[in-house]
């Protein structure tokens, strides 16, 4: 990623590491208010940055922090309370919020289930993947599923999907997603 902003001339001020299960993010947070930082990307996950967020709020640090998907989690509303209010997450698409989907959604919220999970539909469309192979291999061989995906795809609930060469999903959609303390996330503007 720092290669990425580097080449898009952004101005990247430093760039630092944690520890796993760190919870005292005082020094970091010092140093980001004393050199007036402006937006962080945090890429691990959301104890970790449930913990920066609450800690930058409580010294009146206002800097945009965001994360990858594994920061979008309800969990880390009750980590950060309030504080999580306006994070940015990179997530998949809100497959939930497709009208195509509704009565999947309706039959996982009558399972107590929650359907917005940024895994719930990739899940599910790779289920849908491997049942389309199998139909139409007739096969349960790895080798043969893996041959059919990549030649025909297969039409999921998140819509076509198509496979590279080397097995890569291709053109998989991703947004930046706003989060909210009381741990929704709506499409960021």
């Amino acid at each position: 990623m720092q290669d990425g902003l580097k080449a898009a001339n952004a101005n990247v001020v430093f760039f630092d590491g944690i520890t796993a299960g760190e919870k005292d993010f005082s020094a970091l947070i010092a140093r980001l208010k004393k050199e007036n930082i402006d937006f962080v990307y945090y890429g691990g996950y959301y104890p970790e940055m449930g913990q920066m967020l609450r800690q930058a709020r409580s010294v009146g640090l206002k800097t945009q922090f965001m994360g990858p998907e594994g920061v979008g989690n309800a969990s880390l509303s009750n980590i950060a309370g309030d504080a999580a209010e306006g994070m940015l997450v990179t997530m998949p698409k809100r497959y939930d919020q497709d009208p195509a989907n509704q009565g999947i959604v309706d039959a996982l919220k009558a399972d107590k289930k929650d359907p917005s999970g940024p895994y719930v539909w990739i899940t599910y469309a790779a289920v849908q993947s491997l049942a389309t192979a199998l139909e139409r291999t007739g096969s349960d061989e790895p080798l043969a599923l893996v041959k059919d995906l990549k030649a025909n795809g297969a039409n999921t609930v998140i819509g076509p999907l198509n496979w590279d060469e080397k097995g890569d999903l291709k053109g998989f959609d991703f947004g930046v997603f706003q989060w909210h303390a009381d741990g929704s996330s709506t499409a960021a503007k």
